[in-house]
């Protein structure tokens, strides 16, 4: 016979792994095409020129260049534009 009752079973002890969502590159930043600009749960920002938008609603960058943030509209759309590296050279 046992001498110690049998320990119960827990629910507990799981947990899913974090999303790292969040701007990973910010405005001035030079970015290489393909860069990863921000992770982000629905579209708080959009997608302008030279940049583009995933599945998950990823922006990233089209083109090799600066990061540039733009606040725009009555209702402060933010979007994110590349600006290409040969337009600054100007």
């Amino acid at each position: 016979m046992a001498h110690k009752k049998a320990g119960g079973s827990t629910n507990n002890g799981r947990d899913s792994n974090p999303r790292y969502d969040g701007v990973k590159c910010y405005g001035g930043e030079h970015v290489e095409a393909g860069s990863i600009i921000v992770r982000q749960v629905g579209s708080r920002f959009h997608a302008g020129k030279g940049s583009g938008m995933g599945r998950d609603f990823t922006v990233y960058a089209k083109v090799t260049g600066t990061v540039h943030f733009t606040t725009k509209g009555r209702l402060k759309k933010k979007t994110i534009m590349i600006i290409p590296s040969d337009q600054q050279a100007v």
